[in-house]
């Protein structure tokens, strides 16, 4: 092996900008690592190669920390689903989390399964059948109808009223088994970054805070 392979350094100067914009996103983002803050620096129109911001990130010392998770034992798991074509099945669950004052409040989730794209957040104290009907409308005239919508058995889904619409729009409900929430994996994968990178990030004053922040 040559010496220069092992005892090489760089003579290139560090970016300050580049560093500054790093730590910058890294603060606003804390639970964002290098190659999604590389992703932002690109989007804004900075050409930046993955290793550079790599670098810059290990010498800010700065790094995500890993939470530990609950192990859970599902047995034999049931072959995950696919969809073809973005539109054809989507997936709803929803988040709980409290506000300043300790009142409770939910969101309900939708995340199309082909192109993994969460389509609604909705943010409200109460999310009874038929705002969740009011949210489905909203979307149908943005960008149609599936053919299926992924859920569990609350009482929001399985409600009259949702049982209506879905039989008048020719929308088929399939719902998991209780207590099975991996044959609903997709949504329930987002819910666990939607908690970690936004819900446990800010401190909600009101119903209207929370529903600004969770657009951003």
């Amino acid at each position: 092996m040559a010496r220069s392979t092992h005892r090489y350094t760089s003579t290139k100067a560090a970016d300050p900008v580049l560093a500054e914009r790093t730590k910058a996103i890294a603060c606003d983002r804390p639970r964002f690592g290098y190659k999604r803050i590389c992703l932002l620096i690109r989007a804004e129109g900075t050409k930046v190669n993955h290793k550079r911001v790599y670098r810059i990130y290990r010498d800010l010392n700065l790094a995500v920390r890993k939470r530990e998770r609950r192990k859970y034992h599902w047995g034999r798991r049931a072959p995950k689903e696919t969809s073809l074509t973005p539109n054809d099945r989507w997936s709803m669950d929803f988040t709980s989390d409290t506000l300043s004052d300790g009142r409770r409040f939910r969101t309900l989730n939708i995340i199309d399964y082909f192109s993994r794209e969460c389509l609604e957040i909705e943010v409200s104290r109460s999310i009874p059948g038929k705002r969740v009907i009011a949210v489905l409308e909203r979307l149908r005239w943005q960008r149609g109808l599936p053919k299926e919508i992924v859920v569990d058995n609350g009482p929001e889904f399985t409600c009259i009223d949702m049982t209506m619409w879905t039989c008048n729009n020719r929308v088929n409900l399939h719902f998991i088994e209780p207590g099975k929430p991996i044959q609903n994996a997709f949504v329930e994968s987002f819910n666990g970054r939607f908690r970690d990178e936004c819900l446990n990030q800010y401190w909600f004053t009101s119903i209207e805070d929370a529903a600004t922040l969770i657009s951003k």
